[in-house]
């Protein structure tokens, strides 16, 4: 009896565990969340072959937030503007779609104008709170067509 309690009970969880979820986030990558705001640590820019970095650059800061369809970056000047020399504030924002680890940007506002209205395409990776952006930067009527490499670490 307790030989055939035990098949029955050995069939039950095999029958529970053959109908469980088969979605494939239990055994792949776990979703993006980037949602929250994350500072800028680094960036690089790649052209023709040559890296050059971009970011730290001294006595600046660059923050970029993230809500379940839109994105906002802004970068400014830790002197508040009083260093005329140093002053810098740029922004920018728009809708963003990820799906796995492709990110699509449509900036729909930037402080450099020539910039509105465009699309990219970047690869997505999260390492603990380290968001790594990757892709190309290209606008033809502006003669820019790059990689950049952006690192963010989540601040919340």
């Amino acid at each position: 009896m307790n030989l055939r309690l035990f098949s029955a009970i050995g069939i039950m969880a095999l029958t529970f565990a053959a109908c469980g979820d088969k979605t494939p986030a239990a055994s792949a990558t776990p979703a993006l969340s980037l949602t929250g705001t994350w500072k800028l640590a680094y960036s690089k820019m790649i052209k023709n072959g040559d890296t050059t970095s971009t970011f730290p650059v001294a006595g600046r800061e660059m923050i970029k937030l993230f809500n379940g369809s839109h994105f906002a970056f802004f970068q400014h000047d830790l002197s508040k503007g009083t260093d005329t020399s140093n002053a810098v504030y740029s922004s920018g924002a728009g809708t963003y779609v990820l799906s796995g680890d492709k990110y699509e940007e449509h900036l729909q506002y930037c402080s450099y104008r020539g910039w509105e209205d465009k699309h990219f395409s970047f690869t997505l990776t999260l390492h603990n709170d380290t968001l790594i952006q990757r892709g190309i930067e290209k606008i033809d009527s502006l003669q820019i067509n790059h990689e950049i490499i952006e690192a963010y670490i989540r601040l919340r």
